[in-house]
């Protein structure tokens, strides 16, 4: 039976800080998200609004734009949300729909040089200004908010193999026989908070597939998820996608954090994490793991994914997290490390461990 997710957001949503555990007083979540969301602003947002990506030339990604739009929501910080806004808009924004084009390079002669989309940047986009309608009463944002939900809904959908699919981009991921998929661009919370805003049976059908598919999409050892996945459409079989490194990496570590972030602590994708974090066999918590053959990174991982690793370990034992928010402290730390943090932060507010 597929547990429905959408019926849950009442319940979660109502829900009020948990007391797990006995901790010193602390400053209260809030003031800390604010205090964490201002280290990231002040280290990747530049003047204009760009989130640059310190780990990878200084680019700048639609996803890296949608997830510092929600924190700025969540931390109550118009003036970087308007800015992020405007930036995202003058140089993201597709001029034939609602979606994004998915990457910047600035020192490209064209910047914006591919015109695909990326599915996740575009998701979060559309949560961030459906949270900044509402906590702003910007009217404005609400609806492109919701017109965004929409176009996702009309062009990155499909029926394969029987499932309904969320495709990754526009284009590029179709063929003859299979579809490439990326499990972590399931964004659950964010596509609750979607469906909530722009009801549509679809959405239900895309989440409850997207479980079934998640539940057998798990390899190796460990039975993890691999950050992109290929389904035939046949006979809706699933394999590791080739082109990519069959591994449970920097994009798949955000399965059981969006499984923990909606509540959904039993799924095997995020109990299969939990067991492969906690694996005393590991010399360090592994940046990643190959599917095929079960080595682990010979580096540890970063702050970024050891949050989120803290945070599945601190649900499936019942405990608070420590102090809540304290990750990222250091300036040495990369644009994706901190926004994983930054993201840690909000699953764990909103699932109640802070």
């Amino acid at each position: 039976m597929i547990p429905c997710f959408l019926a849950k957001r009442r319940a979660v949503l109502a829900a009020g800080p948990l007391l797990l555990a006995a901790r010193p007083a602390v400053a209260s979540p809030e003031d800390a998200l604010r205090r964490q969301w201002a280290r990231f602003r002040d280290q990747f947002m530049a003047p204009e609004g760009r989130v640059v990506d310190t780990g990878n030339g200084g680019i700048s990604h639609s996803e890296g734009q949608g997830w510092a739009m929600l924190c700025a929501v969540r931390a109550d910080d118009p003036i970087s949300f308007h800015r992020l806004h405007g930036w995202t808009m003058r140089v993201l924004k597709r001029p034939q729909d609602e979606l994004f084009s998915w990457r910047y390079a600035p020192h490209a002669a064209t910047p914006v040089g591919d015109a695909n989309n990326a599915t996740d940047g575009d998701l979060f986009i559309a949560w961030a200004l459906l949270e900044a309608g509402v906590r702003w009463g910007d009217a404005g944002h609400a609806a492109q908010g919701a017109a965004l939900a929409r176009d996702i809904l009309r062009r990155l959908v499909r029926m394969v193999g029987g499932h309904l699919v969320l495709m990754p981009g526009l284009r590029g991921f179709e063929h003859q026989a299979h579809v490439v998929l990326n499990p972590s661009y399931y964004a659950f919370p964010a596509i609750r908070a979607l469906a909530a805003a722009v009801p549509d049976p679809a959405w239900l059908r895309l989440a409850a597939d997207g479980l079934s598919l998640l539940r057998r999409a798990r390899f190796g050892r460990w039975g993890l998820p691999p950050d992109w996945l290929k389904l035939m459409r046949d006979n809706a079989r699933l394999r590791p996608a080739s082109g990519w490194p069959p591994r449970f990496s920097y994009d798949a570590v955000r399965v059981p954090l969006y499984f923990a972030w909606v509540g959904l602590t039993e799924e095997p994708a995020l109990t299969a994490a939990a067991r492969f974090w906690s694996d005393r066999a590991h010399r360090h918590l592994p940046a990643w793991v190959d599917l095929t053959n079960d080595v682990v990174s010979p580096y540890a991982a970063s702050p970024g994914i050891a949050a989120v690793a803290q945070l599945i370990r601190a649900l499936r034992s019942s405990a608070a997290i420590q102090d809540c928010i304290h990750q990222e402290e250091s300036a040495a730390v990369d644009y994706y490390s901190a926004s994983l943090s930054l993201l840690v932060a909000l699953a764990a507010r909103d699932s109640g461990l802070c």
